[in-house]
């Protein structure tokens, strides 16, 4: 599914490993001298710091998955589909908790 898309997934990885890495610089450094103002540029940082690592993790996975056959590919993404949905609805994973 993803031969030859392994590269890619390399690159974007290296990128975001290196934006992740400034994003928490930043945010520990303003934690304790506090230069950054209230505001959009603030929040976009914590948003970053909130889905970003998720987001590293994806592609790192999927950079590891392009060199595995279908079925493991297969079982990765369904995972990180299942992380993605008890993220962003919290509510589900009670219920599927409740459930078992």
């Amino acid at each position: 599914m993803f031969k030859g898309m392994e590269k890619v997934w390399d690159i974007i990885g290296e990128i975001l490993a290196v934006v992740m890495v400034l994003v928490y610089a930043l945010l520990i450094v303003n934690a304790k001298f506090g230069f950054i103002p209230e505001g959009t540029f603030l929040n976009i940082l914590e948003i970053l710091r909130t889905y970003g690592s998720l987001l590293l993790v994806a592609v790192v996975g999927l950079e590891a998955m392009s060199k595995r056959n279908l079925v493991f590919q297969i079982i990765f993404i369904a995972l990180l589909a299942l992380i993605v949905v008890f993220m962003f609805f919290p509510e589900t994973y009670d219920k599927f908790i409740n459930m078992v």
